[in-house]
Parts: C-alpha cells; sequence; structure tokens
C-alpha cells in the first residue's frame, strides 16, 4: 500500500519546522516503528495494511501538535480527507487518527489512553527519538528555540502533574531530562520499545553526568 500523497503532505506541512519536531523526525518515527513492529511480530511481514497504518501515523503524528501547529483543527480536517484517497478503510482512519490525537506525553499525564496496537509502536517510536544522541540534540533545538535556559542548578525539577504545568512552569533543558526524558522507558508499550528505549536512556544519562561534573568543576 503506497502511501506517498501522506508523505508529500507531510513534507509541505512541516518545511518550515525547526524545533526537532520537522519531517525528518516523523519519517524515523515512521521506519523505527515498522522496524519494531515487524522485529517483535516476525510473521505479519505479509499484514501490508498495518504495516501502512503505522508508517502513516508515524510520519502524520506531529502536523497536529499543539507545540508546532497553530491550527491542529484545520489540518486534521485535511488529513481526513486524505486518508480515504490514499485508501484506508474508515476503521483504519479511526486508529490513524486516534493515536494521532492521544500519544503525545502531555496528552497522558492526567490520563493514559489505550492506544490500538499499531499506535502502540507509534507512541514508543516517537517517544524513543526523545532519548539516545537523536534524543539530546532535539532536547537543546526545542529549548533554544523557546529560549529556555540550558541549566539552572536553582531552578529544580518539578513532578509533572497536569498538562497546563507542563506547558507553562519553568524549565531548563536540563530539568527536561528529570522531568520527562528519564521517564520515558517505562512507558514504553512494545517488546522492541522497551529494548531500544533502554539502551538509548543508558546513554543520555551518561551524557547528563558528564554534563553535571564539567559544570561543576
Amino acid at each position: 500500500m503506497e502511501i506517498t500523497e501522506v508523505i508529500n503532505f507531510v513534507k509541505k506541512q512541516l518545511k518550515d519546522e525547526k524545533t526537532g519536531h520537522d519531517f525528518y523526525h516523523g519519517q524515523r518515527v515512521a521506519h523505527l516503528a515498522k522496524k519494531m513492529y515487524l522485529q517483535d511480530n516476525p510473521n505479519a511481514h505479509q499484514d501490508s495494511r498495518m504495516v501502512a497504518i503505522i508508517e502513516a501515523a508515524g510520519y502524520l503524528h506531529d502536523t497536529i501538535d499543539e507545540k508546532v501547529c497553530p491550527d491542529p483543527a484545520a489540518v486534521l480536517t485535511n488529513i481526513q480527507k486524505i486518508l480515504p484517497q490514499v485508501g484506508f478503510t474508515s476503521l483504519e482512519i479511526k486508529d490513524i487518527l486516534f493515536t494521532m490525537q492521544h500519544m503525545s506525553f502531555s496528552k497522558n499525564i492526567e490520563h493514559h489512553y489505550q492506544l490500538p496496537v499499531s499506535g502502540q509502536y507509534v507512541q514508543d517510536a516517537d517517544r524513543i527519538e526523545s532519548l539516545g544522541a537523536i534524543g539530546i540534540a532535539r532536547a537543546f533545538t526545542y529549548g533554544g528555540a523557546h529560549g529556555n535556559m540550558i541549566y539552572d542548578p536553582a531552578i529544580k525539577p518539578q513532578k509533572l502533574v497536569s498538562h497546563d504545568q507542563y506547558r507553562q512552569h519553568q524549565e531548563t533543558t536540563i530539568n527536561h531530562f528529570y522531568e520527562k526524558l528519564f521517564q520515558l522507558e517505562d512507558l514504553m508499550n512494545t517488546v522492541g520499545g522497551k529494548k531500544e528505549a533502554h539502551v538509548r536512556t543508558e546513554y543520555m544519562r551518561a551524557f547528563v553526568n558528564e554534563f553535571i561534573q564539567e559544570w561543576d568543576v
């Protein structure tokens, strides 16, 4: 099943994105989600429709993200027109849209949403993108774009309890590792996600430990 039209839509929609949520992030999420799904389900290589659902949701997920999209409702309307044209059924579209609208970390702080299997792989892949070397680069890119300090020992990490607090509290990029990124490994849904998240989290912890040591010289 070809999703070229979806890919072209994402390229156009995110062409000016510079905070780490660009087309290439969506592409990596789509590819990693597909890879993990096929590794966890070795007999599923013939299930091209499931793979297409995973890839479409992976590519599209940030096109309606409130952090980077000024009018998510308008973009969602366009997506609802494109997906049937690509060949997705109404039930497949429902899974893709539900995943996109309920997969984010902020949406799950106060209530955990149970995603379809396809969405669990996309959610894991998106969270894995926040870990490891890529995750470190994206964290500092996003923090710089939003005027966050790299680090301030006087600003302590907070326990995140609500969407609004997450979006509005005073944040440094190093605190972001403690408040969110180090928590992601325990939130993985899938076997493949758990394995990859552990490896990348260990790498990231080593980086933050080195950073604190250099800061305290």
